[in-house]
């Protein structure tokens, strides 16, 4: 799972996996067992130079549907409930907040006309979104509601890639189900 940078192949894999052109450059920062990208580091100003306040962007098609299940069953409230009556998890996701939004800002040139705001996700307190959690996580940072997170998407066990390499380049497999 180390850092690699982004090839045009790459690119070409994660617009498949998020079912659009990406809107910037971005690194590939955590892969799945298969070797396609799970997460991607995004720049904190998009290449049209709209700030983006999200560090780390989830791509993988069987991660994003099952972080989705889990906001569905009411992840998000669950999360914030619990940064509100435990003292301990609470300030792991304020200080997850702070060293998110200091990386992130570290790499936004000066002077820059717009900048992005707060931490994971954009959030300034609690939670607004486990997959930004879960990414940041999986992205080898400490997350207390990614680590949360992890073990409910966890394992990413695909038996087929979500993305076939062809000779025309990657394409969408049409046989991916989730295991």
């Amino acid at each position: 799972m180390d850092s690699v940078v982004e090839s045009p192949a790459d690119r070409r894999v994660v617009a498949l996996q998020i079912g659009r052109p990406p809107r910037s450059d971005s690194r590939v920062v955590s892969v799945c067992h298969l070797g396609l990208p799970v997460v991607v580091e995004i720049p904190p100003l998009l290449d049209d130079g709209t700030p983006f306040p999200t560090r780390y962007w989830l791509t993988c098609p069987l991660a994003v549907k099952r972080v989705s299940r889990i906001e569905s069953e009411g992840g998000v409230k669950a999360m914030d409930a619990l940064s509100e009556r435990d003292s301990v998890f609470g300030a792991r996701l304020q200080a997850a907040h702070l060293r998110y939004a200091m990386q992130r800002d570290s790499e936004v040139p000066d002077p820059a006309r717009h900048r992005p705001t707060g931490g994971v996700a954009g959030s300034r307190k609690g939670v607004k979104c486990l997959h930004a959690h879960y990414a940041d996580h999986r992205a080898r940072n400490d997350n207390p509601v990614g680590e949360w997170t992890a073990p409910r998407v966890e394992p990413l066990d695909c038996e087929l890639p979500c993305v076939l390499e062809s000779p025309e380049g990657p394409a969408t497999n049409p046989d991916w189900r989730e295991p």
